[in-house]
Order: structure tokens, then C-alpha cells, then sequence
């Protein structure tokens, strides 16, 4: 049957760009997740709605419903002095604030004599990827997970200090 809107998903997966294995969680905790509320990439996400608990599979998800194309515009030259007290090196990734207060990873292409060219691409754009897939579980989401969007799974136990996931704030 297959996986619909709303629908948690478990699924184990390893993914490789060419030969490479750029990520896997084989042999680990599954990742868990809501159809529809794009937690994943939508060529995984389209591809594992054809699926169902306990199905495997491998895709090739091309680089457009992957992380998107390579943006030559995502490339920037910065002031050295904006990296003071960081030793840099070429191909090291670095972390900062969007300008919308999210995290944004940027990698550094190359160092200049005054500036540093940083690539805002994610590391896995214009790369077509394949994955291996298998369901290990689906599930109808509660009311609270389609509101909040976070399967219970993930939310954080309030007693741990975090959120209990329903955006009220409580600790």
C-alpha cells in the first residue's frame, strides 16, 4: 500500500554520489519522518510514497529533486578579517547565521591574499544521488504530530530541558 500525505515513515537508507557513500544510517536509528511536510528531498520523499512498510528499493534522484543544482551565484568573496582567529584551510566548512536567523553551511573554496571565496551551495548540489531504501515502518500521524509537524519520535522530552514539540514553550 502505498505511503500517503500525513503518513510517519521509518526508513534506513544509504546514499552515494557516484561510488562514494555520502551518508547512511544503516545499523543505526531509523530516520523518522512526516509525507509531506518536507523534511527530506523530494525525489526521496516522491519515491518512498511508492513504497510501503517493509519494501526496498534504490533511486537515482537527480540533482534538481536532490539539493538542488550547482549556483555559480552562490559563490562570494569575503574580507579575510570576517574569519579572524579561525584557521582556514581550502574545502573546510564553516557555519554561520542566514539572514533569516537559520543555519547556513558555506565551504571554503579558496584563500586569497585579502579575501576568502566561500561556496553557499550545499556540499551535494548538481550531484544526481542514489539511494537504497528500506521501510522499516509507517504509521497514521496523531493530531498533534500534523499540527506541529514533528513526529512524536523526534520531538524533544521536556524533562531533557527541550520542547515537548508543540510549540508552546514549556521546558
Amino acid at each position: 500500500m502505498a505511503i500517503t500525505e500525513n503518513q510517519i515513515v521509518s526508513i534506513e537508507y544509504e546514499v552515494k554520489s557516484g561510488s562514494e557513500v555520502v551518508d547512511s544510517n544503516v545499523g543505526k536509528d531509523p530516520l523518522i519522518f512526516m509525507i509531506g511536510k518536507q523534511q527530506i528531498i523530494p525525489g526521496l520523499e516522491e519515491y518512498v510514497c511508492t513504497l510501503g512498510a517493509g519494501d526496498k528499493g534504490d533511486v537515482l534522484v537527480p540533482a534538481a529533486k536532490a539539493y538542488g543544482e550547482y549556483n555559480d551565484d552562490a559563490l562570494q568573496e569575503v574580507p579575510k578579517e570576517q574569519f579572524a582567529g579561525i584557521e582556514l584551510t581550502e574545502g573546510m566548512s564553516l557555519y554561520g547565521q542566514s539572514e533569516d536567523g537559520g543555519t547556513v553551511q558555506v565551504i571554503v573554496k579558496e584563500i586569497l591574499d585579502e579575501n576568502i571565496k566561500i561556496d553557499y551551495n550545499h556540499p551535494l548540489a548538481g550531484k544526481d544521488l542514489m539511494f537504497t531504501v528500506s521501510v522499516a515502518s509507517v504509521r497514521e500521524a496523531t493530531a498533534e504530530e500534523i499540527t506541529t509537524g514533528i513526529p512524536a519520535e523526534n520531538a524533544q522530552p521536556a524533562e531533557s530541558g527541550g520542547s515537548c514539540g508543540t510549540g508552546c514553550g514549556c521546558h
